[in-house]
């Protein structure tokens, strides 16, 4: 059983996860805040490089190429050989305007950790971490990273998009939801969300129960059907797009708009995230990626 985490090892990932966004939050579109967007890149790439070889997916759009970032992170040498891959991903890019602390520096902060932690303490599966630009745009970096790897015949054991993870509140009726769903899940705002489509109720079970236990972080999940059509909002991150290719992809969230007033505004800074609600989100997704 994987032991809850020390007040500092809280501390010193909360203290990496600090770092990283203040790197990270900044304008960042590409189109309008073109260094920034650079910036970010670098950043990213100047990480990961310390734990393997980043490479670079390239797509075009408008004329344009861009880029989604890429990390291999081999499976633990016990594993069974030939395991499929479990991808995980979050988006670099910002909405214009904003500096984009929670969508998504922090999900680009949870996942720059991973890196480090998968390293030192690899999965029972192999783990690609994929950077995806253009999710601002129309998930477009998702979109044509998913249809290349359905080119090459890629298996995947799951796609897991992470998107926005730290704002939380306990405020009674902060949290609201899409029509329906108000009845079945919590009034305040101060729980990750789990949303998946049929092929991940498994996953999606043993994740919230980690997430939960080891993070100590309450976590619900929400079944979306093969591709969440019913339900408009659960298809706003880069998962969808694996979706709609039959892979079994889920999102990890604070539930965006829902949730929190700062979304797509100036106002979404570093200084209204809840950096200890960040870290044990971060926490227990490591551990619920390396239990898979």
């Amino acid at each position: 059983m994987t032991p809850k985490p020390s007040s500092p090892d809280l501390q010193v990932l909360q203290e990496r996860l600090l770092a990283h966004l203040q790197a990270l939050v900044r304008e960042r579109d590409p189109y309008w805040a073109a260094a920034g967007h650079r910036y970010v890149q670098t950043y990213l790439q100047e990480q990961w490089s310390q734990w393997g070889e980043v490479s670079a997916h390239r797509f075009e759009v408008r004329g344009q190429i861009h880029h989604n970032w890429v990390l291999d992170l081999p499976a633990h040498p016990s594993a069974a050989p030939a395991k499929p891959l479990v991808l995980v991903g979050a988006h670099y890019d910002s909405y214009p305007g904003c500096p984009g602390a929670d969508d998504n520096a922090t999900g680009m902060a949870v996942l720059l950790e991973m890196a480090r932690s998968l390293t030192a303490h690899p999965a029972r599966h192999p783990v690609r971490l994929v950077a995806f630009d253009l999710e601002e745009y129309g998930l477009l970096g998702s979109h044509a990273y998913a249809q290349a790897l359905q080119q090459q015949g890629q298996r995947l054991r799951l796609m897991l998009s992470l998107e926005m993870l730290g704002y939380c509140t306990d405020a009674p009726h902060s949290q609201t939801y899409p029509p329906g769903l108000k009845y079945f899940y919590p009034h305040q705002g101060n729980f990750l969300a789990l949303v998946g489509n049929w092929k991940t109720i498994p996953d999606m079970l043993r994740l919230s129960g980690l997430v939960s236990r080891v993070g100590g972080v309450p976590c619900w999940w929400l079944p979306a059907g093969d591709r969440g059509l019913l339900v408009p909002d659960t298809r706003r991150s880069d998962h969808a797009p694996f979706w709609d290719l039959g892979y079994p992809a889920m999102m990890a969230t604070d539930t965006a708009n829902l949730r929190n007033p700062h979304y797509h505004k100036e106002g979404d800074r570093l200084d209204t995230l809840n950096l200890p609600f960040l870290t044990k989100v971060c926490w227990g997704l490591i551990h619920g990626i390396r239990a898979l």
